[in-house]
C-alpha cells in the first residue's frame, strides 16, 4: 500500500466507520483525513472540501474517498475514489483526463459510470488540477518527460486501485490521457481488461499555426533550454459561442463555473518541452510497432467536429490499432463527454456494452493479439 520509498499517502474517508485497506494494518478512520507515512501518523484537516471541490452547479458523487498520493519522482497527485451503490460492482473504470482538467469535471460523468454499477478512480494529472505544480509560475502547464506520466499512472494502479478498488479493471480517457494509455498500454495487459479512449492526443490542430511548425519551434525552445517557455495563448476566458470545445452551452457554463470557483485547478498555455514530450509520443504511440504491442481491446470515440485532435488522425490511428475499433461520432466536438446529450449519450452508452466483457457487437474479443 505504501511507496517502498517512504512516501507519504493521504486519504480522506467521507463515510463513519470507513476502513484502510493497508498491507500491514488496518487504521479505523472516521471522516476526518489522516495524513499516513512509514514513519508515523499525523492528523489533518476535517474537511472534504479542502481536496474536492464541489459547487452548487457541480456535485461531488457520493460515497468516495478522496486523498493524494506520490507519484513519480516525489510528485504529490490528488485522487479520487468514487463506489457505485449497485452492489455487486462490475468493476473499476481507472479514468484519466485531458489536459487542463480536473476530477471536479467529471464529477457527472463518475456520476453515470457509477449508475452502471462502476466504481471510478481517477487523479489529477501531475502539474494540473488539484496536483502538484511543476513550475514556479502555478498557472504553465508544463511536464519533464512524458514518461513522467505513465510512472504516475502505474503508481496509482498499485498503491491506490489494485488495493482498494473492485475487479475487474478497465480504463476510459480522453484526449491527453488517452496519449497516457495509448503509450501504457502495452505493460498494462495484466491489469486492465479493456479501455476506451475518447478523442486521443494523436495529432493537433486549431492552432493558428501548422503542427510541423509548433512541433519543430517546441522542439527548439526545449534544446536550447528555454523549454519552461509557455506557447499559445490564454484561452480560458473564452466565450462559449465559436469554442472548439463543446456544442453544450450549459455544461461549458459549468466547467467556466468551476474554474472561476476554484482558479487554482486551471492552468494556461503549455510549456515548450510539454508540447516537445507529447508530440514524440503521439508520434511513437501512432506507428505500427507500438500498436502492435497493444493487447487490450481498445475502442476509439472519435468525434467527427473536433477541431483539437483532428477526426482524420483518429481513424488512421484505428487502421493501424490491430486491437482497436473505431467509433465514429458524428457532430460531436472534441470534450465528448462535455458535449450535448445527442453525443454524450452514444459514448457513454458505447463503455456500458464494452466494458463489462461484452463485446457489444463490436467484434473485439478478449485477447486482440
Amino acid at each position: 500500500m505504501f511507496d517502498r520509498q517512504g512516501a507519504s499517502l493521504r486519504f480522506l474517508r467521507n463515510r463513519p466507520g470507513a476502513s484502510l485497506n493497508a498491507t500491514h494494518r488496518a487504521f479505523p478512520l472516521t471522516s476526518r483525513r489522516l495524513c499516513l507515512t512509514l514513519t508515523g501518523m499525523s492528523e489533518a484537516a476535517d474537511s472534504i472540501d479542502d481536496i474536492l471541490h464541489p459547487t452548487p452547479g457541480n456535485p461531488a458523487p457520493a460515497n468516495h474517498t478522496a486523498g493524494y498520493f506520490t507519484g513519480h519522482r516525489g510528485t504529490r497527485l490528488r485522487y479520487g475514489l468514487f463506489r457505485s451503490e449497485i452492489s455487486p460492482a462490475i468493476g473499476t473504470i481507472v479514468l484519466m483526463q485531458g489536459r487542463n482538467e480536473s476530477i471536479e469535471k467529471y464529477f457527472e460523468t463518475i456520476r453515470d459510470l457509477n449508475a452502471m454499477g462502476l466504481w471510478v478512480a481517477t487523479f489529477d494529472l501531475r502539474g494540473q488540477g488539484g496536483s502538484q505544480r511543476l513550475t514556479k509560475n502555478p498557472r504553465k502547464g508544463h511536464v519533464r518527460r512524458f514518461f513522467d506520466y505513465e510512472r504516475d499512472l502505474e503508481i496509482f494502479l498499485e498503491h491506490i486501485v489494485l488495493p482498494d478498488a473492485r475487479l475487474p479493471f478497465f480504463l476510459v480517457a480522453h484526449s491527453t490521457g488517452a496519449l497516457i494509455a495509448l503509450s501504457a498500454a502495452p505493460r498494462l495487459s495484466n491489469r486492465i481488461n479493456r479501455m476506451a479512449l475518447a478523442a486521443p492526443y494523436v495529432a493537433l490542430s486549431g492552432q493558428g499555426l501548422p503542427e510541423g511548425l509548433i512541433r519543430s519551434l517546441a522542439g527548439l525552445a526545449s534544446w536550447t533550454g528555454f523549454g519552461r517557455l509557455s506557447m499559445g495563448a490564454n484561452r480560458s476566458n473564452r466565450p462559449f459561442e465559436g469554442n472548439p470545445l463543446t456544442s453544450d452551452p450549459k455544461r461549458y457554463a459549468r466547467n467556466m463555473e468551476i474554474a472561476a470557483a476554484h482558479p487554482e485547478l486551471a492552468i494556461g498555455p503549455p510549456t515548450a518541452r510539454w508540447l516537445h514530450e507529447t508530440f514524440k509520443a503521439a508520434r511513437r504511440v501512432s506507428s505500427q510497432s507500438h500498436l502492435t504491442k497493444i493487447t487490450i481491446p481498445t475502442l476509439i470515440l472519435a468525434p467527427v467536429l473536433d477541431a483539437i485532435v483532428p477526426y482524420a488522425a483518429q481513424e488512421e490511428l484505428s487502421r493501424n490499432f490491430r486491437a482497436g475499433q473505431l467509433i465514429t461520432i458524428n457532430g460531436a466536438r472534441h470534450e465528448l463527454f462535455h458535449d450535448r446529450d445527442i453525443y454524450r449519450a452514444q459514448a457513454l452508452a458505447a463503455i456500458e456494452a464494452f466494458m463489462p466483457g461484452q463485446d457489444g457487437g463490436f467484434g473485439l474479443s478478449e485477447t486482440a493479439a
